[in-house]
């Protein structure tokens, strides 16, 4: 009986977070009617085409009038209230759709889609004091469905010591709690004058099996990233304006294909309100890629989000403004 209470009462995989984390108990993931969980240990998986010098071939140019992730005039989402079971209340999760076969466990919410949102929480701990605490992320579709939970795990002395320049571990859980994408951002340089030590994130999924970079590029001017599959070969690019600051517009990061001439897809940061931008650094971004693109691939756009995030956004009032230019 004590053996099994202790099985009972131990930590879910995944989800060893500080206290001060949601903790997403099995109980609280269901799942949708059917759903009997992911399957076991699989085949490696396959990598993206052989020898793919660029986007997949279907890829579509935008039509005139493409429009940045997610919907106009997008609201600001207000911190949440938890439910008994530590997941925010009225807040729907996303079916989870039945998983190709080459697909790794827990990105086949990313096949049906080609637009995600991601809202970073408000802390209020951090807006009433400045202490910088882990950064916690609902990633949705654009229906508003729940597709993600992220949570940031890094020390105390970490975060206010090298504050947004910090290197991170970022956790990305499904309905079940179970961590299907790990992001893993190193100590890194951010200037412009040390071309030899760039930022850069690994994409893991599931959490050690990577499936993609993104790698800062240097540039004297703007901020560009080369997006890599997992054997670091290239697949596509992203770059952003040359300010990245802006007042009551969204500031766009377009993915194009490796020779630049095709815009594939979007990361924008949207413009939240000017209390919310003075006074926090709580984020809200859209991802827009291509319905087809491959699921790792979509995962990687996520991670190139996170990174984005830290790079720029992630200070608060002043801050953001005097770190505006590249």
């Amino acid at each position: 009986m004590d053996k099994q209470n202790g099985q009972m009462n131990a930590p879910h995989p995944g989800t060893n977070f500080p206290a001060a984390y949601p903790q997403y108990p099995p109980a609280a993931f269901q799942g949708p009617p059917g759903h009997t969980g992911y399957p076991g240990p699989q085949a490696p998986y396959p990598g993206t085409q052989a020898g793919h010098p660029g986007p997949y071939a279907n890829y579509s140019v935008p039509p005139h009038g493409y429009s940045g992730a997610g919907p106009v005039g997008f609201p600001v989402q207000h911190q949440p209230v938890y439910n008994q079971q530590g997941g925010p209340a009225g807040t729907p999760w996303m079916p989870a759709p039945p998983p190709p076969s080459d697909c790794p466990p827990g990105l086949e919410y990313l096949t049906q889609i080609d637009q995600v949102l991601i809202h970073q929480q408000v802390e209020l701990l951090e807006v009433l004091t400045g202490f910088e605490t882990n950064n916690k992320y609902e990633i949705k579709n654009s229906l508003g469905q729940r597709i993600y939970f992220a949570v940031e795990d890094t020390d105390c002395c970490t975060r206010n010591c090298c504050g947004p320049n910090r290197p991170f571990t970022m956790r990305i859980l499904d309905l079940m709690g179970r961590e299907v994408i790990t992001l893993e951002r190193p100590l890194r340089c951010t200037s412009c004058c040390c071309p030899c030590c760039l930022q850069e994130i690994e994409i893991c999924s599931p959490p050690g099996v990577p499936v993609g970079y993104v790698s800062q590029n240097w540039h004297p001017c703007l901020p560009m990233f080369t997006v890599q599959n997992e054997r670091r070969e290239d697949i596509l690019k992203i770059s952003g304006p040359c300010v990245v600051c802006s007042c009551c517009a969204d500031i766009d990061f377009e993915i194009k294909s490796l020779d630049e001439k095709n815009v594939v897809g979007k990361i924008s940061k949207q413009w939240t309100g000017f209390v919310r931008e003075a006074f926090t650094d709580a984020d809200n971004f859209g991802i827009q890629f291509p319905l087809d693109l491959d699921v790792k691939m979509k995962a990687v756009m996520i991670g190139a989000c996170f990174l984005i995030d830290f790079m720029f956004f992630e200070r608060t009032g002043g801050q953001e403004e005097r770190a505006g230019v590249w």
